[in-house]
């Protein structure tokens, strides 16, 4: 497997690693890990490990945690193995000082024709493109935010790919913050600041993702901050990423969180259920999976069971097509359920505004654009109020926000019809009305797996 290949594996892995660890064990024992090789023959992908110590509490405490989450990257099951640095034949790459190339580091995946736009990330969208159009002049510096999972990553290697293809004389650095920190340490240790300043200073684009890992890392910082300056006064475009926007980014110095902010800032939100759709229909046009009425059925089951994350989306995709191939198994219902069933076990008690809505509208039959439309008439809006009402007793979310979900109402005018649908159940004491027969049945078909 070559070098490059190896790197982008396990940088997708690390994003799921990320999600299923503490910051501090993820950070201390997982970020230094460095991918060596994958023993395709036997299923091992082999790491070398920092010390002995890190070697012990990788195979003891976290082996099975990395072996899930390499199986959810890769089409079959592979056990992670790990070795001292000292026991690898060659010197590893960490023992070796990389200086700038111009070879990126990014995805061949990840560009904008593979991008699915919906309402959760249009400005997203439109900002990368403008920068990825016209570097230094649109958006700079471009800061983009959201949860993990959402695309983020994907538009800044995007917009790498794309100056790359139309101004090749540019010199484009993506990196993330973790590799900023490692590499800063190694250049201190090695007295070999000089070539680390004049790698990250001597660039026309520099990406860097994931920025919210600096947080509370005093020299990182104090060195991020004069490359920026560098940059920004030269002219240079910079795009971040965070799962966060700059004002609540905590243990970060005020004078980076002024300059994060002082472009533009965009944020994207989780994907509704048309855009979730979209996105595995692209996704099995992208991998050549023929789409058939099963296959559609399934890509459907997905969209409504994982709610929130596009790469758990398509991880579970993944799985579903990679067994398929591997048993000789054709893409059904009943296989995605067999395959997904730790996955849909787990997202099973997770309910949704989205999730909520559709429901609803599916019970009253009325149109889901009817619930953020202006539309008045009783039986569009008594089953609006109905959704409000679920949406504040089966969720976290506050009036504003839930508001903003139904075409952007204002919190009084949610808070007013929970009040009135909270009433006329109360007027009922009994529990016989039509009304709480209607919400019990919603609240137990939107609790079934």
């Amino acid at each position: 497997m070559k070098k490059k290949e190896l790197e982008q594996i396990w940088r997708e892995v690390l994003e799921l690693l990320e999600s299923e660890m503490t910051k501090t064990a993820f950070e201390t024992w997982v970020v230094p890990l460095k991918p060596i090789n994958v023993d395709q023959e036997n299923d091992k992908f082999i790491f070398a490990a920092d010390g002995e110590m890190a070697k012990s509490i990788l195979e003891n405490r976290y082996h099975q945690t990395i072996n899930s989450c390499l199986s959810q990257i890769l089409p079959k099951p592979y056990k992670a193995v790990f070795l001292l640095a000292e026991d690898i034949d060659g010197k590893t790459e960490e023992q070796q000082y990389t200086p700038y190339t111009d070879e990126l580091d990014l995805n061949p995946k990840y560009i904008f024709s593979t991008f699915v736009v919906g309402k959760n990330n249009q400005f997203a969208h439109a900002a990368s493109l403008a920068v990825a159009n016209n570097p230094s002049n649109a958006h700079n510096p471009l800061f983009l935010y959201g949860d993990a999972g959402l695309g983020k990553t994907h538009l800044m290697h995007a917009i790498g790919h794309s100056i790359r293809k139309n101004s090749p004389n540019l010199k484009v650095l993506y990196v993330s913050s973790e590799m900023f920190t490692n590499e800063l340490i190694k250049a201190i240790r090695e007295n070999r600041q000089m070539e680390f300043k004049n790698k990250y200073r001597s660039i026309d684009v520099f990406m860097l993702d994931d920025v919210q890992f600096i947080e509370g890392k005093d020299s990182t910082q104090e060195e991020l901050f004069h490359t920026f300056n560098t940059l920004f006064q030269a002219n240079k475009q910079i795009i971040f990423t965070s799962d966060k926007p700059p004002s609540k980014m905590k243990g970060l110095e005020e004078r980076l969180t002024s300059r994060f902010g002082m472009g533009l800032v965009a944020d994207i939100q989780p994907p509704d259920y048309e855009t979730r759709v979209a996105i595995l229909t692209k996704k099995a046009e992208v991998d050549e999976v023929y789409l058939t009425d099963n296959v559609l059925e399934v890509i459907h089951i997905i969209a409504e069971k994982i709610p929130s994350n596009i790469r758990e989306l398509e991880g579970a995709f993944n799985r579903i097509i990679a067994y398929a191939n591997l048993s000789n198994a054709k893409i059904s219902k009943d296989l995605a359920y067999q395959v997904l069933q730790d996955v849909f076990v787990s997202k099973e008690k997770e309910i949704t505004p989205d999730l909520i809505k559709r429901q609803v509208a599916k019970h009253f039959n009325v149109k889901l654009a009817d619930f953020d439309s202006a539309k008045r008439s009783r039986n569009i809006a008594y089953p609006r109020q109905i959704a409000m009402y679920l949406c504040r007793e089966m969720t976290a979310l506050s009036l504003p926000k839930i508001g903003e979900l139904f075409g952007g109402r204002d919190h009084t005018t949610v808070l007013h019809g929970c009040e009135k649908i909270a009433k006329d159940l109360a007027a009922d004491a009994s529990g016989s009305s039509e009304l709480q027969t209607t919400i019990e049945a919603l609240k137990n078909e939107l609790k079934q797996p």
